[in-house]
């Protein structure tokens, strides 16, 4: 808190997040991070899933029919997702690192280019994906 005389209010130095209405910009900002973290256990789970091919057909067999149920292939769509965004969201920044695309409308263009073609390429790869599996 900053000091101020007993008659005037304290006010935090910071913008108070329970005020501030979610941007895109900030959105994106924390789902980058959140993304980042949920790869880095993702890789764990490959990791896992190829120790157990490794170790041999029962153990493989455990694996493969925890991610052919329902909860694995949401968790395997999220990762898919997580991916695109976490993806798209680097090529983004390696943008901006070129001090290139900070005016403010294409911010937000490039934001929402993100999230689209992070829904589009995660369509792509399941679609792909169940063609394959065939």
């Amino acid at each position: 808190m900053a000091s101020s005389s007993p008659s005037e209010p304290q006010r935090p130095l910071s913008p108070n997040i329970q005020l501030y209405r979610p941007q895109l910009t900030s959105v994106l900002s924390i789902l980058n991070r959140f993304t980042g973290v949920l790869l880095s256990i993702a890789a764990v789970a490959l990791v896992i899933w190829l120790l157990a091919a490794a170790a041999g057909p029962q153990a493989y067999a455990v694996v493969q029919a925890a991610l052919a149920s329902w909860t694995g292939q949401v968790t395997l769509f999220g990762c898919t997702f997580a991916f695109f965004l976490h993806f798209f969201g680097g090529i983004r920044h390696l943008v901006w690192d070129t001090v290139h695309g900070f005016e403010l409308r294409t911010i937000y263009m490039s934001g929402w280019a993100v999230v689209a073609a992070s829904i589009v390429m995660t369509a792509v790869a399941w679609i792909a994906s169940v063609y394959i599996g065939r």
